[in-house]
């Protein structure tokens, strides 16, 4: 696992912290997204479907700090859009390292390289590079060719550099497990510090509405492509929790943490999760408190929830559940390989 020992400890003493004060919803990671500009239409994301005046929009880096302080995540997901479009970006990540938080600053690389010089590495930041596969598949998925070999350069680069690096990766129906094997190997050859993926889920605004998977597709296909790291022939270095794996696979049944993964946007904190359109509130606190989480998650019964495995949801049970004395065994050896 590419998160580092640090890291770890500080998310499991926060999450042992909030079960102490009884808190039963509580949040992990915070998906601050400071616009929704990119400069890419990528089939499986409707991101740049907001009208023209909410697209021109950007989080101040004050507004961004508020955010963060008032969520209270220990673990800050940057995406978008494409962040690196932001005037301020620099700025909004240097005042969330310099709180302590684990930011994950996600890119599709096209701009990636030459923003370098605005970063500096640090235990507290790494990049996250947008890749579905070799050149073929990602530049298909992208809707733009060459863009796979700019985003590698860009990830040589920042290596190079110095830089925490890793790459997100979602998986759609019609993947083939052996090309995804093959782009794992890729990927590992490049030294990068973790993967983390998932499979596709419906966002309603997404252009591509025919190649999400549904849920025993996930299971099957994740259990081919991961069978050779699961059997111990490939040592790929997953930035996951190994619990969020087996759920992947079928080996685990978990529900939904919606209130894990809280989104912050131009538009307020998003209602109920990142990928359900459903409006917004204006504090974190009304998030908590006036969405009736009873009607989210598989149990629910609510159809748009039935397929999804998405890790944003599911991630942060994962985490919960690794504190369990049954599971920190393997969860701690996870941390050394």
């Amino acid at each position: 696992m590419s998160v580092s020992l640090k890291e770890a400890l500080d998310i499991g003493t926060y999450i042992v912290s909030q079960r102490l004060k009884g808190r039963q919803r509580f949040p992990l990671v915070l998906m601050l997204e400071p616009l929704f500009r990119c400069n890419l239409a990528c089939t499986g994301c409707g991101k740049i479907q907001h009208p023209a005046e909410i697209l021109r929009q950007n989080l101040s880096p004050a507004e961004c700090f508020a955010a963060v302080e008032e969520c209270g995540a220990p673990v800050v997901s940057i995406p978008g859009g494409e962040p690196l479009l932001h005037p301020q970006i620099d700025e909004i990540v240097t005042g969330l390292i310099e709180r302590r938080k684990y930011i994950y600053l996600c890119t599709n690389g096209i701009l990636l390289e030459r923003n370098l010089h605005k970063f500096k590495p640090s235990p507290y930041f790494s990049f996250m590079v947008h890749l579905d596969g070799l050149r073929e598949h990602h530049d298909r998925c992208v809707d733009r060719k060459g863009v796979f070999d700019v985003a590698v350069e860009a990830i040589k680069a920042a290596k190079a550099k110095g830089f925490r690096v890793n790459t997100n990766t979602t998986v759609f129906e019609g993947a083939n497990p052996q090309e995804m094997q093959e782009f794992f190997d890729f990927v590992t050859s490049l030294g990068i510090d973790g993967m983390t993926m998932s499979p596709g889920y419906s966002y309603e605004w997404a252009p591509d509405q025919d190649h999400f998977l549904r849920r025993e597709q996930t299971r099957t296909l994740f259990r081919q492509i991961l069978s050779p790291f699961r059997a111990g022939q490939k040592k790929w270095n997953f930035n996951h929790n190994p619990l969020f794996l087996d759920f992947l696979t079928g080996e685990k049944d978990y529900e939904c943490t919606p209130w894990g993964s809280p989104s912050y946007s131009v538009l307020g904190w998003q209602k109920p999760c990142y990928l359900l359109n459903e409006g917004h509130y204006k504090t974190f606190q009304e998030l908590l408190d006036q969405t009736d989480w009873d009607q989210y998650g598989r149990a629910s019964g609510n159809p748009k929830c039935q397929d999804c495995m998405v890790h944003c949801g599911y991630e942060p049970t994962a985490a919960v559940d690794a504190l369990q004395p049954a599971n920190m065994g393997r969860a701690v050896a996870s941390l050394f390989g």
